[in-house]
């Protein structure tokens, strides 16, 4: 076979210790680990070729569910109604209930901040 319609070359392997593997883990940062060695053997000088998505830990998966049932459960939007509303005076509401909905509000954006940071997401800043 032409050495041109080759897609990848011949495999290396190396033994490290624990210790060793968990640094290159560590330092690569979402880059395969061959990928990662390849870039600081032969090319450090460059910025890093682009990372790929690691299978996403337990938590992880439990806070994209929660963060998704918080987006399809239109609880912003309803609160957000209930704010219209009482500010438009439609809904007659004291100060104290008006401020606990405009903390339940706060408390929502918090969460949806929270969530994305903890995913690793670009997220507004509450």
């Amino acid at each position: 076979m032409p050495e041109t319609t080759k897609k990848r070359g011949a495999p290396l392997s190396i033994r490290l210790s624990r210790d060793e593997r968990a640094r290159l883990e560590r330092d690569a940062t979402g880059m395969s680990l061959g990928a990662y060695i390849k870039w600081r053997l032969f090319d450090p000088n460059n910025p890093p070729p682009r990372t790929r998505m690691r299978v996403p830990r337990s938590d992880q998966v439990l806070l994209s569910q929660v963060l998704a049932r918080l987006g399809t459960s239109r609880l912003s939007a309803n609160l957000n109604q209930l704010a219209k509303a009482a500010n438009s005076g439609s809904l007659t509401l004291d100060p104290d209930t008006l401020e606990l909905l405009r903390e339940a509000c706060r408390a929502v954006i918090v969460m949806r901040a929270m969530l994305m940071r903890a995913l690793g997401m670009a997220g507004d800043a509450p």
